[in-house]
């Protein structure tokens, strides 16, 4: 309000005000303090994502759309159709080697309950009689051995170990002293010293044949002259007490038999490798489940008459010696053309554990060496 010079007013005068400092700007951009992302940014990062997501699905579509024409083509649904009849046929044959297998086991199961405990090794308790065992015929069992592996120890007692009441003897053949199976049979002979007639054979370096065979052939050289049936086995075979007694019975029973084999039932250890020799057996163990005449023949487990070793009936041991690389395919080979009868009991089952460290490039290779013996005699 205007009031003159001279003229009091009781209200005090008015200040002049300071103009206000203006406060700083806040910097553009994200505080740096903090983690999060501007919205417009957000955005933009989820759109992305979800583009991405959305590519990755058509991408995942289309492969499924090309995968189910292929697998609707005439070529896919022949190959689908070839397998479920494998498959089948797989399935047939062991359905039928089981009821074979358990047609035995409940034979034994009742003959048990009707009082013959002794059923696992003889049909008959006659046959135990002293007046009846001790006319059984000679038996030389010759083992090849090479190297010293995870069970072979266990696999060796039960060899050693039969209930076979005639004479029995065991020739283990190595190749040199410097193989480590010698030292180890050795001290299990001498465990077994008085319970058996065993002996250890150096058969030496081969020359002709492979070297299984050429201790196969220096084994049947020293078995005993009295020897009516020779019984070869691998060192990975885990026999039952009366596994001899039963081969033996059968070649009695019919002396047409050229060959009586079993198979090997393999026990995986749990590494890759021994579910895959498991896998790669057991479609072959159907040919060995007839309880009788067959064409397959295995090289762990071999019964056949001594004489046609040392007659050398249709050159068999020549065929051996010169060049032989498979004595069950070779042998199975001469059986084929003179028609020679073949045979596998249904009690020739032998339990096969696998070893632990059986790695999977190991059953490649013995894969490889199979499909090549069996496509070169095929």
């Amino acid at each position: 309000s205007y009031r003159s010079p001279g003229q009091r007013s009781s209200e005090r005068p008015l200040r002049p005000t300071r103009p206000l400092r203006s406060l700083p700007s806040p910097p553009r951009g994200p505080p740096r303090s903090s983690g999060t992302r501007p919205p417009r940014q957000k955005r933009q990062g989820e759109g992305n994502a979800a583009a991405a997501m959305a590519a990755m699905e058509a991408a995942a579509d289309a492969m499924l759309a090309a995968a189910s024409r292929a697998f609707c083509s005439s070529v896919a649904v022949f190959f689908q159709i070839q397998g479920c009849c494998i498959c089948l046929l797989l399935a047939f044959g062991w359905a039928v080697a089981s009821l074979v297998r358990k047609k035995e086991i409940r034979k034994m199961r009742r003959k048990m309950a009707s009082g013959h405990s002794f059923a696992f090794l003889c049909d008959d308790v006659d046959e135990l009689e002293h007046s009846v065992q001790q006319k059984l015929p000679m038996v030389s069992v010759v083992m090849p051995l090479k190297g010293f592996g995870e069970h072979n120890l266990q696999n060796w007692r039960t060899q050693i170990t039969s209930l076979y009441g005639g004479p029995l003897e065991f020739l283990f053949v190595v190749e040199s002293k410097d193989d480590p199976a010698y030292r180890a049979v050795s001290r299990l002979i001498v465990e077994y010293k008085d319970k058996l007639d065993a002996k250890v054979v150096v058969a030496g370096f081969s020359t002709t044949c492979s070297q299984k065979i050429h201790n196969q052939l220096i084994g049947v050289e020293k078995m005993h002259k009295d020897s009516k049936y020779v019984l070869f086995l691998d060192d990975d075979v885990r026999l039952h007490p009366g596994t001899v007694g039963a081969l033996t019975k059968e070649m009695e029973k019919n002396p047409e038999i050229f060959i009586q084999t079993g198979y090997p039932l393999d026990l995986p250890s749990g590494s890759l490798g021994s579910y895959c020799i498991y896998e790669y057996h057991m479609p072959c163990s159907i040919g060995f489940a007839t309880g009788g005449r067959t064409f397959f023949l295995w090289g762990g487990c071999m019964m056949m008459h001594a004489d046609d070793f040392r007659q050398d009936l249709y050159g068999l041991v020549t065929a051996l010696k010169n060049g032989g690389y498979s004595d069950d395919m070779t042998l199975a080979a001469i059986a084929g053309q003179h028609k020679r009868l073949i045979t596998s009991p249904p009690v020739a089952v032998f339990p096969h554990p696998l070893a632990s460290d059986l790695s999977f490039s190991r059953y490649c290779r013995s894969y490889i060496r199979n499909t090549f013996t069996s496509s070169s005699f095929s």
